[in-house]
This record gives C-alpha cells, structure tokens and sequence, in this order.
C-alpha cells in the first residue's frame, strides 16, 4: 500500500510545484505595461523608452491607435494601463463627456498646432468663403479656431476660452465656411479643400513638415502639452511611475529635439 501512494504523493507534488512556477510567472508579466498611443511622434518616442525600462524590469507593450477615442476607452476600461497621445483640455473633455476620472501623469512634449494648405501659400491669399476644415473633438476645435484668431484670420469672443467653439466668432471677414472632421481625416482631404487645421502627428504621419509648411502655427510656449495618462487605482503604480521618469528624462528630450527639429518640443 505504502509503494502504491508514492506515484501519487509524487504527483501532487509535481503539480504543487507547476502551480508554484505558473505563480512567479504570473508575477514575471505584471512588470509587463501596457500603453496606447498614437504613431508619430509619442510611439517613437515610446521606443526610445523601452530599454530604459527594460533596465528597471518593466516591458513596455505599445499598442497604436490612428484615432483619438479608443486609446482613453482602452484605458478606461482597464484593457489597456496607460496612453499617451493627448493634452489636458483633450483629456478633460473627454471625462466630462464619458463620466470617467483618468488623470495626467507627466507632461512629455508639446505639438505646435498648425494650418495647412495645398491651394494657397498664405492665410492672407484665402479666398472668400474659403473651404476650412477642423477638428471635431471640443478641445482641437477650440484649438484651431484660437489660432485663426491669433492670426487675424477670424476674431473670438474669448480667445482664452480653451472650448471655444463656432458660436464664439464674432468677426469672419472673409466669410470662411468651417467644416468639422475627425482628426485624422484632415490630411487626407488636404487636397480638397483651401485650408485644414491639422495636430501635429497627423501633420508628421502624412509627410508634412510642420516648421516648413504650416501657413500659421503655433508658438513654443503652447499650453497644449501632451500627457502620459492613466487611472486613478493606477497612476502611482511602480511602473507607470518610472515610465514617466524616463518619458521626462534627458534621452527622451535629446531625441524630441533631434528628431523633430521644431516640429515637437519637449515640456520638460
């Protein structure tokens, strides 16, 4: 009887074990994070974080988005722990609209907004009526029309108003008819119309040199920076933390400004 409970004590054994190494496996990829971002510049610039942290035993999983809404969802919905792609008025639109409570965690760079055009070689040589697209979202549709205003192309009732919107022109001299698309629709119609206002990383994804061919954009001291991103049960986790160490460190601001020559800026 005794020679006979011995395979099976062996057995049990066995599995005790498996189960013990599936354990430290499972603690092996809690070090992985998960992070959403849109492809040019803020998942190049996650790849330059990724030996860092590697470095810190944190593996950094990118997962890109081409539009604005998912990656918040995503990390909303607790399928993804953080994103990186938006700035503060963006992401406080979106909680108001959502009831969701993400937080910023870092600002990492700033992406001059600017105006572009295939038909006109400056906001002065607009036509009348001039076909003008901008974003749809709240926060880069104020966004856009404040820098019109700045460059005299139309007038606000309160420039300062980060969710100003249509309602708020109060002069259009030159009787621009606005139209509103998804973001990253607007380099595509490019060619289609007489003016688009375009973030940046759509303007970089499609080609465009911001410093170089934006008829208007925005100056360096730009509030609109760009956050890392997550949840409140998250943003003191570990490694979100030294994720946005490394996003404000001196390798990451010494590629912005080599890679991107004016077109992104650091804010740190």
């Amino acid at each position: 009887m005794r020679t006979t409970f011995l395979p099976i004590l062996f057995t049990l054994a066995a599995a005790l074990a498996g189960c013990g190494g599936s354990g430290a496996a499972a603690d092996a990829r809690g070090d992985t994070l998960s992070v959403a971002a849109t492809a040019v510049p803020h998942a190049e610039i996650l790849e330059v974080v990724k030996p860092i942290l590697e470095q810190e035993g944190v593996t950094l999983q990118v997962r890109v988005f081409n539009d604005y809404v998912q990656p918040n969802d995503q990390v909303a919905q607790k399928h993804i722990d953080v994103n990186y792609f938006q700035t503060r008025p963006y992401l406080d639109a979106y909680n108001r609209g959502r009831g969701t409570g993400l937080v910023a965690v870092a600002g990492v760079h700033i992406e001059p907004f600017g105006a572009y055009s295939r038909r006109y070689a400056s906001l002065d040589a607009l036509p009348a009526g001039a076909d003008v697209v901008i974003p749809n979202d709240p926060s880069n549709n104020s966004r856009a029309l404040i820098l019109l205003h700045k460059a005299g192309v139309i007038a606000l009732k309160d420039p300062a108003d980060a969710m100003a919107s249509q309602r708020d022109i109060i002069a259009n001299p030159k009787g621009l008819k606005f139209r509103e698309l998804d973001s990253a629709m607007l380099p595509r119609v490019l060619g289609q119309v007489d003016l688009a206002l375009i973030n940046t990383n759509y303007a970089l994804d499609a080609g465009l040199d911001p410093t170089r061919d934006a008829l208007t954009i925005e100056s360096a001291d730009s509030p609109y920076v760009n956050f890392l991103v997550a949840r409140a049960d998250n943003r003191d986790d570990p490694r979100v933390q030294a994720l946005a160490r490394a996003l404000t460190g001196p390798q990451v601001k010494a590629f912005i400004q080599s890679r991107y020559k004016g077109a992104v800026l650091p804010a740190f």
